[in-house]
C-alpha cells in the first residue's frame, strides 16, 4: 500500500534488533528527508486556513513536517516551495501562509522551552543561583548545566569549571550550554528574577530539555547539541533516552 506523502514512515512496529519499537519518523516537505518525529516541526492549518506551527505535534486533522532551518524557510517562502509543498501536503485545501511564520515558530519553539523547564522546575530538578548550582556541581549531582545568552563569561568559566570537577573531567571542554534565551525570557519562563544560570539534577530530565532545545538551535542556524552534549548525558545516567538527546542534523538543504 502506498504511503501518503508525509505521513508517517514508521509506527509502533517491534525493532528485530533489540526488541524495542522503531520511533515513528515523519518526512519534511521541503527536502524529502526523514527523521524521529521529534527532530521536525509540524504546522497544522486553523479552521480559517491560516498555517500555525503546532510544536507540541497536538493539533487535529492532518499535518506537515518540516526540518529546514529558519532562513531555509524564509527562501522556500519567497520562492513559492513553501507554499506548493503545503498545498500537496494538504491536498489543496484553502490555506494562508502568514508572512510571520518563521518568526512564529521560533517564538513557538521559545515557549516550549521554557514551558519544559517550569515543568522540571516544578519537581524540583532545575536549580537557579550561582551558588546553590556551583554546591551540587562540585559534588557531582549536575546532570546538565546552561548559561543564559547575555551571562557573564567569568561566572560561566567558574560554574564549568565546578561541574568538570564535581564530574571528574578536569582538562576536558565540558561547559555549559549557551541558551538562546537571555535572563530576561528565563525569568518570565520561570516566574524568578535575574535568572542567569541554570543547572538540571535528573539525565531524564536533561534528555527532555534537550529535544526541543536542539530543535530551537537548529531552526535558528547554531550548531545542534553535538557529540558532547549527548555523551555528557549517557554518562551522567543510562536513563537517559538517547534519542531525545539527539539533534536534528546540522546540514540541511532545500531541494531544488
Amino acid at each position: 500500500m502506498r504511503i501518503p506523502h508525509n505521513e508517517p514512515l514508521a509506527s509502533d512496529i517491534v525493532d528485530a534488533r533489540g526488541g524495542g519499537k522503531v520511533p515513528p519518523e515523519r518526512r519534511c516537505i521541503l527536502t524529502g528527508r526523514n527523521g524521529d518525529r521529534d527532530e521536525l516541526i509540524r504546522l497544522a492549518i486553523s479552521p480559517d486556513g491560516e498555517v500555525l506551527p503546532d510544536v507540541l505535534a497536538r493539533a487535529p486533522g492532518r499535518g506537515a513536517w518540516i526540518q529546514v532551518s529558519r532562513a531555509d524557510l524564509e527562501t522556500a517562502m519567497a520562492k513559492g516551495k513553501l507554499k506548493g509543498a503545503l498545498a500537496r501536503a494538504f491536498k489543496g485545501a484553502p490555506l494562508t501562509i502568514p508572512d510571520d511564520l518563521p518568526a512564529r515558530i521560533e517564538a513557538a519553539l521559545i515557549r516550549l522551552i521554557g514551558d519544559r523547564l517550569g515543568l522540571e522546575q516544578r519537581t524540583g530538578r532545575l536549580l537557579t543561583g550561582s551558588d546553590r548550582i556551583a554546591e551540587h556541581a562540585r559534588s557531582g549531582r549536575v546532570r546538565w548545566l546552561a548559561h543564559a545568552s547575555d551571562a557573564g563569561e567569568d561566572g560561566s568559566r567558574k560554574l564549568d569549571q565546578a561541574w568538570r570537577v564535581g564530574s571528574e573531567r578536569e582538562g576536558s571542554g565540558l561547559a555549559g550550554t549557551r541558551l538562546p534565551l537571555d535572563r530576561a525570557a528565563l525569568s518570565v519562563a520561570l516566574g524568578r528574577e535575574n535568572v542567569v544560570h541554570l543547572a538540571l539534577t535528573d539525565s531524564a530530565a536533561a534528555a527532555r530539555v534537550a529535544a526541543p532545545l536542539g530543535r530551537l538551535l537548529h531552526f535558528i542556524g547554531r550548531s545542534p547539541l553535538g557529540e558532547e552534549d549527548i555523551a555528557r548525558l549517557e554518562m551522567n545516567g543510562h536513563e537517559t533516552d538517547d534519542r531525545a538527546a539527539t539533534a536534528v542534523p546540522a546540514e540541511t538543504t532545500l531541494q531544488d
